[in-house]
């Protein structure tokens, strides 16, 4: 029997995850779309028919379509805003939740989203596709065999230039850009966090103790929008909350700390700069090099970046993962390099044996509360801000878990 999903929020991302990648799953069956505007419902019905030769029921209310339909899993891929309640919803009635990730807007939807899962013990997983990246679970193997030593440091960023997605939101009926009007926060943190709070061990052992944010000035968006008149002319003169840069630190009760940077309204690449920094060594993914203690030091950069440039794949034949070892070329082209693929094959799989969430309700709650504690500390000038232990103290007891089995 083919393992049944629903949709909730049919948007950018929603419809390419139901298209790429759960409707090439043969073990999965999309039944029912959901989004409040009904264009996006049909559009997620022509999918499925398209893809299984029988369309998919449709809801505009998740309530209704959590009720009505007999779900072995839901996908939640609709507005921040809306996450922890339709979550919360799924999880009374029983239903496993893939969460599109995102960041809070209070801690306490948090702490009862947590409090919810304990209480219905309905499994809930973080969909970060980023925990399930080739690079990011490399690293983590080569880390778990001792390569790097002692981690002590580790870096991301969400770096994408998104000016067209955020001042096309009104257009586009998209979240960003009434989040960039209102709020000042590191808004997206799980894409850099997630890989890092797995090779740190957060809530398995150690945990992110406190953090402080700063945010630099907005400009990049109003400049952009001066720039494309014939596009963006209403925009100009507006007045946007969120800062064109987010720095945010965090300390963790082992020692070890994390910078975030949230990069998203000036000109720039795409990158995550995930860079784990250990008494042995480093890894950077900009240039996917690892420099180890004892080889030969360069003054200049762009000198040890053609020395070392993509030296990593020469650790993959010790530490890649085996799945991503037997990795399709189907799986690779469906979305994100083969992440997508892979974490969804793991959500379902996991379901199947009942085997607990390698991203749990704890991590995501854990991970999504650095965007209500960064609002705070910016508003505050930088204040510390208290990380609260959404696991009660069971921490220290849990014991690590990586998403994937690891080589090392």
């Amino acid at each position: 029997m083919k393992f049944r999903m629903g949709v909730v929020g049919y948007g950018k991302r929603g419809s390419s995850v139901t298209r790429e990648i759960l409707l090439r799953m043969k073990d999965v069956q999309v039944i029912a779309v959901c989004d409040r505007y009904e264009d996006r419902v049909r559009e997620g019905q022509a999918d499925v028919e398209k893809k299984e030769g029988k369309t998919a029921n449709g809801y505009t209310d998740y309530r209704e379509m959590l009720e009505k339909e007999a779900l072995d899993g839901v996908y939640i891929a609709a507005a921040w805003e809306y996450h922890a309640e339709i979550a919360m919803e799924a999880m009374r009635r029983g239903v496993p939740v893939a969460l599109e990730v995102g960041g809070a807007y209070s801690i306490e939807s948090l702490w009862r989203m947590v409090r919810t899962q304990e209480e219905t013990e309905t499994p809930v997983m973080l969909m970060e596709n980023c925990c399930f990246g080739k690079d990011e679970l490399l690293v983590t193997s080569m880390v778990r065999g001792g390569v790097l030593g002692d981690v002590v440091h580790c870096h991301g960023a969400y770096a994408h230039f998104l000016g067209d997605e955020i001042l096309m939101g009104e257009k586009d009926r998209h979240y960003r850009l009434r989040n960039y009007m209102r709020r000042n926060c590191e808004n997206y943190p799980t894409h850099e966090l997630g890989p890092i709070a797995k090779v740190l061990n957060i809530n398995r052992g150690n945990q992110m103790v406190s953090l402080v944010s700063v945010a630099s000035r907005a400009a990049g968006l109003e400049a952009y929008a001066k720039s494309h008149p014939e596009q963006y002319g209403d925009f100009i003169g507006t007045k946007f909350a969120q800062g064109d840069i987010i720095n945010t630190i965090i300390t963790c009760a082992d020692g070890s700390t994390i910078s975030l940077r949230l990069d998203t309204t000036l000109p720039r690449f795409y990158s995550r700069e995930f860079t784990v920094r250990g008494t042995k060594g480093l890894y950077e993914q900009g240039n996917n090099y690892v420099y180890l203690m004892g080889e030969p030091e360069f003054w200049e950069p762009a000198e040890q970046y053609g020395k070392y440039g993509n030296n990593a794949a020469k650790y993959e034949e010790d530490y890649l993962p085996p799945v991503w070892r037997n990795i399709t070329s189907e799986d690779t082209e469906a979305g994100h390099g083969g992440m997508d693929a892979v974490e969804f094959r793991v959500f379902v799989d996991c379901l199947k044996a009942g085997k607990p969430m390698p991203i749990d309700i704890y991590d995501t709650a854990a991970w999504m509360c650095i965007s209500v504690l960064s609002e705070a500390s910016i508003a505050q000038g930088g204040a510390p801000q208290a990380i609260p232990d959404f696991t009660d103290g069971k921490w220290v007891l849990r014991e690590p878990m990586d998403v994937v089995e690891l080589k090392y």
